[in-house]
């Protein structure tokens, strides 16, 4: 791969990065209003100017050596704010865990730290001429010792976050379980996985390159892993806030799927005992909650209107049920009953052993939910079986 290329998707990695960041930011921002007043907020607002402010930096480094005219100076800011980008990530996980005393503690001793780290990769950059040295050289430390010892800094200080990060998500995650909280904690694990795979790709990067390895396209590794990381990073900083309403949206498509999927043996039950329905059919899904529950529940009212029809001597129309789970079978054979009982009634035939002598055995199903499930399954087998005729 051409140097040019190998260019050309690094600076794309640092525009989705940024792109994302600040997408994030600006979402987080509609809230301002209401959740200014939140410690936990103000921290993942600055963390996500953070962001924005690395990621930007690091586009505008892949297309100039010199930035308010020092050189390389795009660098250091990007890698600075990388490092206080790193410290907010971790306080803003301090606060979602518990706002105490104990939290706010550590949030400082968090600060020093990147206080402290900032002040030595400033010092290392000077020391080093860094303003003096190629671009390239901290992509690859060169061999020289001050940018190498620069550079690895630089590594474990995005590296350590991302395990410290993940060892506190994962056990706050399961105590979450399936909350809004819980959802983007296990989302910032992820990310922190991803974004300590780009400090290894980093980190191979480097020494191979004071090696004198020459390791090619890989390279890239890390950038796409950065890339990756910062999305899958800024949708777990934002998720508390939309996950609610995709969830919402998912839960009103699964419904309007089993609605539409529940048409086909609602639509014969009803031609054959139009009284189970309580209001005139209509394609309107404004409700979809309410019509759904209408079409279960007419949906069982026929099924019942039918039992007088149903062979219990057979197993419906004579068709082999197909190979598969035992749910999936008993659902071919209720649709297959079904089917053999709406032409026992168009053809007036009465089974002599027919349901209407016994109890009718309806599945017991826990919900409303595991309901809408097995109808579906039903419904379906009901389909395939019109399809075969």
């Amino acid at each position: 791969m051409g140097e040019r290329a190998v260019t050309t998707i690094k600076t794309l990695c640092f525009v989705i990065a940024a792109l994302s960041s600040y997408a994030a930011l600006i979402y987080r921002l509609f809230q301002v209003r209401r959740s200014w007043r939140d410690t936990a907020y103000r921290a993942l607002v600055i963390t996500l100017l953070l962001q924005c402010l690395t990621f930007t930096m690091g586009a505008f480094a892949m297309g100039s050596e010199r930035f308010l005219g020092v050189g390389n100076l795009a660098i250091l800011v990007m890698h600075l704010s990388a490092v206080a980008f790193c410290v907010s990530a971790q306080i803003i996980l301090l606060y979602w865990a518990s706002a105490t005393e104990e939290s706010g503690r550590r949030a400082r001793y968090w600060l020093i730290i990147g206080v402290a780290l900032d002040t030595l990769l400033t010092a290392l950059f000077f020391i080093a001429d860094g303003p003096g040295r190629p671009a390239e050289d901290f992509n690859t430390g060169s061999g020289r010792p001050l940018i190498l010892t620069y550079l690895l800094v630089f590594m474990v200080s995005q590296a350590v976050p991302c395990v410290t990060i993940l060892r506190q998500c994962v056990p706050y995650a399961r105590m979450a379980g399936k909350t809004s909280l819980g959802q983007a904690l296990r989302m910032l694990s992820v990310a922190a996985v991803i974004l300590f795979l780009y400090c290894l790709a980093r980190v191979v990067n480097i020494l191979t390159a004071a090696g004198g390895l020459d390791i090619g396209g890989w390279t890239l590794a890390a950038s796409v892993f950065s890339a990756l990381g910062i999305v899958t990073l800024s949708l777990a900083l934002t998720i508390s806030s939309w996950g609610p309403s995709v969830s919402k949206l998912l839960e009103w498509a699964r419904g309007y799927r089993s609605y539409r999927a529940l048409y086909p043996l609602w639509r014969d039950l009803y031609e054959s005992s139009p009284d189970i329905v309580l209001e005139p059919p209509g394609a309107a899904v404004s409700d979809l909650n309410y019509r759904l529950h209408r079409r279960v529940i007419e949906i069982r009212d026929g099924w019942r209107e039918l039992r007088p029809y149903i062979d219990r001597t057979t197993g419906g129309d004579g068709q082999a049920s197909p190979k598969g789970s035992e749910e999936s079978r008993q659902a071919f054979a209720e649709a297959a009953q079904i089917r053999q009982a709406l032409h026992a009634k168009r053809t007036g035939t009465i089974p002599d052993d027919n349901a209407d002598t016994g109890d009718f055995e309806d599945r017991d199903t826990d919900n409303f939910t595991a309901e809408v499930v097995w109808l579906t399954k039903v419904a379906s087998a009901y389909r395939r079986l019109a399809k075969a005729r």
